[in-house]
């Protein structure tokens, strides 16, 4: 016992030793110095770059919004979900997975937007060849085409009307606080579309097992437990991924 305690003893003494040679080394080592702290200056230079911070940061906030709304990904991960759904296997593939899928498909149709946007306004602001207004603007005209290309004109004139705004004439006049829920609603209706023409096949293989199941006497058992192995099946041979993303694509042409 006498020899626990001097261990328990010598452990806790080196410890405290450690402690102080850190506070020593971190003691001479030299920091950055940090100011935060407002101040005039008269170099243009300071305030632009300060202006780019700013920017930076807005943008990194509102990314997962600007992500998940204006982009083809809303459609893609609710169809993602309806074919798990609609196969029944519970939590596979998990969520990460789905959401990662959805993020670099998402990716791959943007690319073209999001090149367009870097090559017009990013690469020229940051060369100080246009204005902070003209480059939002110039970034805002190909994602709002975009939008536009996969926006209902019932869904808009709906906005439109709701917003008590005047009829515009041409899609410039479309204002972007109209658009973007316009376009959001129309995912929605297009990705429910979609996951109800997902559902049919895989309904028949659930009512074709609950009847067999019914015909044999055998009802308590699960029809799921029967059809889960078929859907399975019947997806991988018909080759399901392949056809779903490939379907997912083309439906953004």
């Amino acid at each position: 016992m006498k020899r626990f305690f001097s261990l328990q003893t010598s452990a806790l003494l080196g410890l405290v030793a450690l402690i102080l040679l850190s506070g020593e080394a971190f003691a001479q080592m030299t920091l950055p110095n940090i100011n935060l702290g407002f101040k005039s200056t008269d170099n243009p230079n300071e305030i632009v770059n300060t202006v780019k911070i700013l920017i930076v940061l807005t943008v990194l906030t509102l990314a997962p919004a600007i992500l998940i709304l204006m982009t083809s990904f809303t459609r893609i991960i609710i169809v993602l979900s309806f074919i798990r759904q609609a196969l029944g296997t519970q939590q596979m593939p998990p969520n990460q997975m789905l959401v990662g899928l959805a993020l670099f498909l998402t990716l791959f149709i943007m690319s073209p937007v999001l090149t367009q946007i870097n090559n017009n306004a990013v690469q020229p602001f940051l060369d100080g060849k246009i204005s902070q207004e003209v480059a939002l603007t110039t970034a805002m005209a190909p994602l709002r085409k975009f939008m536009f290309n996969q926006t209902r004109d019932a869904d808009l004139a709906l906005f439109v009307k709701m917003s008590k705004v005047e009829a515009p004439k041409t899609r410039a006049d479309v204002p972007s606080s109209v658009l973007i829920p316009s376009f959001i609603l129309s995912e929605l209706k297009t990705a429910f579309q979609i996951g109800f023409i997902i559902y049919l096949p895989f309904l028949v293989i659930d009512m074709v097992a609950a009847s067999v199941l019914m015909a044999m006497g055998m009802m308590m058992l699960p029809p799921v437990i029967i059809s889960l192995p078929f859907k399975i099946m019947l997806f991988v041979f018909v080759d399901g991924w392949s056809l779903l993303v490939g379907s997912l694509v083309e439906s953004f042409g």
